[in-house]
């Protein structure tokens, strides 16, 4: 073949690339713009890169300082949760900058440090009455069952003959249905609603109307109870990152589209809220996961995760990632340059076809894990992966040549290949069943496994094309990688892959199943059952993770011919 075919082909992937790249990520309309592009209030934890309250490395003076001015122009109150480790000049910051406060004191299983916390709570609301507007005594104490409700009621109590300003606490809406007695002991009833969160998880297109659902229930009950209290929703927002859960899809659009939406609502109704919240909470992620610490209006490194008016872009950085895909891609095609100019046309285009997709997997996948990675470890476990799959991409372009223009296999080639994919095997095992034991906060590792799903793909096409025909022999590992690497004990990853992709339905159903909301809306087993599965079936990371497995399974499975040796 020319050179001249050569540079058309390589212009032709690169202009459908482009085209493609362009087409996914248009600016998207994500609803009426929030009026003044200011909120109500929200969520304050001024916590930075390397600070943590679970490692009592709290917020400096200067971090208040800083933060309450970068949100002083979106927002008119901050939510806090705690009055000490290191939140206790938030008051005189918060005056300084001109917002008001709904100040929070943190409650836990501990009666010592619980009446630590009381004490300096009584101390700065006294101190502050033009800055603290509203008090919240505990934060989900009753659904982390650190106390029981008798003793929450204390403190309660407590607080309020001490201070003059409106006391209420705070937790998921369904801990006041199943303890309406708070409502009796509180000045104004703060509910979280988080419809990412329900045990029924709900679709971003109803989460605003089920917040409004969920509040007239609240306002239903009280009323019941000869009660005519203010409702606040505490908590209300989206995920930004994360795993899906049923029909609840996190993403930059969704969570632009929920706080539009629901603002719409509150001001429709003239309801009170608190967004959750100011800044992406890294620290989060060692309990809550990747999901846990993107719910922020701003990143950890305090720039705007999407804007309160006007069109949203998924990845903005789409164009910088499009560059750094191509320029790896144009690298690898330098190297066969001479080489490719052997194939014809049409293998020229699934050899170039298939670099291109390794290229833009591998800035996928550096750029989310990257993004993602909240520690030394998780830094160190992104290069390791990044390095693992740029390695198996040039083994498996090695190979996909070797394929396309008819060269001898390899011995040495084969087994490279083979150490890498059992690297990777392992790797899926090990996810795999931590999503099915422990899976709620875990993610679904989709794009660290994307090249060697794809490149088991590739290898198949290329041999179909090479040999014009597909049988089940071509399929196992010694095939594919084009040496004797086959193995009696193959088949045994192949059962526990598969076995796994089992345990992960299991495992994700039984979550929606033993949630308690659950139970209540669907008490039969029968019941329950069907629309449980709907909710797993749905997740479409879960299905492309469970794609992942069984593509990764196919070369380990052994022919009939295999299990009668054995």
């Amino acid at each position: 073949m020319r050179p001249t075919y050569l540079l058309f082909c390589l212009l032709f992937i690169v202009v459908v690339h482009g085209a493609i790249a362009w087409s996914l990520n248009r600016p998207q309309d994500a609803g009426v713009d929030v009026p003044s592009g200011k909120l109500r209030s929200l969520s304050f934890a001024p916590y930075r890169e390397g600070f943590s309250p679970i490692e009592e490395k709290f917020p400096l003076p200067e971090h208040i300082d800083a933060d309450l001015g970068l949100i002083a122009d979106k927002t008119h109150t901050i939510r806090t949760y705690s009055i000490l480790g290191g939140m206790q000049p938030t008051p005189e910051f918060a005056r300084k900058h001109g917002v008001e406060m709904i100040q929070g004191g943190w409650l836990g299983d501990g009666h010592a440090s619980n009446k630590k916390e009381i004490a300096a709570l009584i101390e700065a609301v006294n101190a502050n009455p033009d800055v603290v507007k509203r008090v919240l005594v505990g934060n989900e104490v009753l659904l982390r069952k650190d106390m029981d409700v008798d003793t929450l009621i204390g403190y309660i109590r407590q607080v309020k003959q001490a201070v003059k300003q409106p006391v209420s606490y705070a937790d998921v809406w369904s801990i006041y249905l199943k303890y309406p007695q708070l409502m009796q002991e509180v000045d104004f009833i703060t509910v979280h609603i988080l419809p990412y969160w329900e045990d029924e998880p709900v679709a971003i297109e109803d989460a605003a109307g089920h917040v409004e659902k969920i509040v007239q229930q609240i306002q239903d009950k009280a009323h019941s109870m000869g009660l005519n209290k203010p409702i606040l929703i505490g908590e209300s927002g989206w995920p930004a990152a994360g795993r899906q859960r049923g029909q609840a899809v996190p993403s930059v659009v969704n969570e632009t589209r929920f706080i539009r939406s629901l603002i719409e609502v509150v001001n429709r109704h003239g309801l009170d809220y608190n967004i959750v919240e100011a800044f992406n909470q890294p620290w989060k992620s060692h309990n809550e996961g990747v999901v846990g610490a993107n719910w922020g209006l701003l990143t950890i490194d305090r720039e705007p995760v999407f804007p309160l008016t006007g069109p949203v872009y998924e990845n903005p950085d789409w164009l910088l990632h499009f560059a750094w895909a191509t320029g790896l891609w144009l690298l690898l095609a330098s190297i066969y340059f001479k080489k490719l100019q052997n194939l014809p046309w049409p293998r020229l285009l699934v050899f170039l076809t298939l670099a291109q997709i390794f290229g833009v997997c591998l800035v996928t996948l550096a750029d989310f894990l990257w993004f993602t990675s909240y520690s030394i470890w998780q830094q160190a476990y992104t290069v390791l992966l990044v390095v693992a799959n740029g390695l198996l991409s040039g083994l498996l372009l090695q190979r996909c040549y070797a394929i396309l223009a008819h060269q001898a296999a390899l011995p040495a080639l084969a087994n490279r290949l083979r150490s890498a994919y059992l690297f990777f095997v392992v790797l899926a095992l090990y996810k795999t069943y931590s999503l099915a034991f422990n899976g709620r906060y875990l993610s679904f590792p989709v794009e660290q496994f994307a090249i060697p799903a794809i490149g088991i793909c590739g290898l198949i096409i290329c041999l179909y094309l090479a040999q014009r025909r597909l049988q089940w022999h071509m399929l196992r590992f010694d095939s594919l990688c084009g040496g004797n690497s086959q193995t009696p004990r193959d088949r045994l990853l192949a059962y526990f892959l598969n076995f796994g992709m089992l345990a992960v339905v299991i495992g994700e159903t039984h979550e929606f199943m033993a949630a308690y909301d659950f139970i209540q809306a669907h008490p039969g087993f029968s019941e329950g059952l069907p629309v449980a599965l709907g909710y797993t079936f749905y997740n479409q990371q879960l299905t492309a993770w469970l794609l992942c497995i069984l593509v990764l399974s196919i070369p380990f499975w052994p022919l009939r011919s295999d299990k009668a040796k054995i």
